[in-house]
């Protein structure tokens, strides 16, 4: 046998035998899986976009829990509230690990960032300090004037095609302007869309951003089939590293820029100032590994949801009336609402959970390990199993949700949704710290376009609710609307004038 086949097939050949024989689920309880599962790709040949869907097909055949061979690892999909929740109580600890996929090393500074790093001291102080000094209620409220600031700006883009008559607009660019210029702002201080439109440092990382969503999930395969690491299958090994050097480059000249500045105003300002005092914890790479979270994490997650929201209220034009009722008997028509009233809205919050459940931006929350022998609903869960929880499926339960497909926010009026039921942001230790800001967001946005505008669908069909691929649960089609800018915007911009 020529000699490079030899060195190709010998390893494939070991591999198929760890498949086959594999040491650490021999003689367990494992869950049930789907039929067939080839040798060496196990289920991956079983697998389409979008994944939440086929997960949920799974499960309404084998079950709330399940289990599927990806090459050479074991996942383990638990879509029901009570499995979640035995996940996230009875085994927080255990499963509290993230897997080492490759974007993590490259993308997330080698593991060191708080979505991707492993559960131990490192992790906890990450939390602490994005929970003190980035996600705490007094921080966001220093940031208030950005948010209330870009949102204007959205609605005078807005009013300007639409005080005069019905103007069609398309929705999905200009939130994701809004969620990305928020997020810059309180992090460098800086607009990457509208005015910066002609910058080309702002163009290319806006380029570099969207390369980089493309990275996430579990796309890459030679993180379940180690042989394909020794040639870069795909490339896209060779791809992430690139990124990942120019979106450090980018990120350490907003460092370098804040430090010959000395500007004190932003995150990064604050952060630099923390590095004064405690230089060997407070690096360089932990403030670019933070801002690259909250840069992927924050501003897509963001956008969707409030395209998802409005999409829904333009298929259900009364629900949309009762809102924009419950704004003007609560606001009135002569001043935009402000931050601090949206919790007080209580239609509205009620929307708004109602878009969490049936749109959730994260539809397979972000992906667990255990780190020791466990289990789960009776079954053993191995160390070095992931764990896939299937939000999507969860929301829609018919044994906890009544008519659960159909779009209805009264289904939350006088109640309290505990537990496993309802998980937009995760649960347990590793849920998402930022889910004050994504709610400060997407409530003033939405309370926002609601009272200053009328809406209508651009024709008599229902807008397409299809979703599309991406990890955040895009619309297939992004969102078209008919609006008309009401008396308030009139109001408050001529005033301005």
């Amino acid at each position: 046998m020529d000699a490079t086949w030899f060195y190709i097939l010998l390893p494939l050949f070991l591999l198929l035998l760890a498949l086959i024989f594999p040491s650490n689920v021999r003689n367990r309880k494992l869950p049930p899986s789907p039929v067939p599962a080839l040798p060496v790709i196990g289920h991956l040949h079983l697998l389409r976009p979008p994944m939440h869907r086929i997960y949920h097909k799974f499960s309404e055949n084998l079950g709330p829990i399940f289990s599927l061979r990806f090459g050479t690892r074991l996942v383990v999909v638990v879509s029901s509230p009570a499995a979640a929740e035995e996940c996230f109580t009875k085994n927080d600890v255990v499963l509290a690990n993230r897997p080492r996929l490759t974007i993590g090393k490259y993308l997330g500074y080698n593991y060191t960032v708080l979505i991707t790093s492993s559960y131990g001291e490192h992790w906890r102080n990450l939390r602490r300090l994005t929970t003190i000094e980035i996600f705490s209620s007094a921080r966001l409220n220093m940031f208030q004037a950005i948010r209330q600031d870009e949102i204007k700006v959205l609605l005078r883009k807005l009013y300007q095609k639409s005080q005069h008559d019905y103007a069609r607009v398309e929705l999905k660019s200009l939130f994701s302007e809004l969620s990305f210029n928020i997020i810059m702002r309180m992090v460098a201080g800086k607009r990457y869309f509208g005015e910066s439109e002609d910058n080309e440092q702002a163009k290319n990382f806006r380029e570099l951003i969207k390369e980089a969503i493309t990275y996430g999930g579990v796309s890459n395969p030679a993180d379940f089939f180690p042989v394909l690491k020794w040639i870069d299958y795909n490339g896209k090994e060779k791809g992430m590293k690139r990124l990942s050097k120019e979106m450090d480059a980018f990120l350490q000249g907003l460092i370098d820029e804040h430090r010959r500045d000395k500007v004190k105003t932003t995150m990064i300002g604050h952060f630099l100032d923390l590095q004064e005092s405690q230089p060997e914890y407070y690096t360089d790479s932990i403030i670019k590994g933070i801002i690259m979270v909250m840069l992927l994490a924050g501003t897509d997650t963001s956008s969707v949801t409030i395209e998802w929201a409005m999409s829904a209220l333009l298929n259900h034009p009364q629900k949309l009336e009762k809102a924009r009722a419950e704004l003007d008997n609560n606001v009135g028509n002569n001043r935009l609402i402000d931050e601090s009233e949206v919790p007080k809205l209580a239609y509205l919050q009620n929307i708004i959970s109602e878009t969490f459940r049936l749109f959730p931006a994260a539809p397979l929350l972000v992906p667990h390990e255990s780190s020791d022998d466990c289990k789960i609903g009776g079954y053993d869960i191995p160390k070095g199993t992931i764990l896939l929880v299937n939000a999507w499926a969860i929301h829609r339960d018919p044994m906890t949700w009544d008519d659960p497909a159909s779009f209805n926010p009264e289904r939350f009026e006088g109640k309290e949704i505990g537990g496993a039921k309802l998980l937009p942001f995760g649960m347990g230790r590793r849920s998402c710290p930022g889910s004050g800001l994504a709610q400060r967001v997407v409530g003033l946005a939405l309370g926002s376009l609601i009272q200053c505008f009328e809406w209508r669908r651009t024709s008599q069909e229902m807008v397409d609710l299809s979703e599309g691929a991406g990890i955040s649960m895009p619309k297939v089609i992004p969102l078209e609307a008919k609006c008309k800018a009401r008396q308030v915007l009139r109001q408050v911009f001529s005033s301005a004038a």
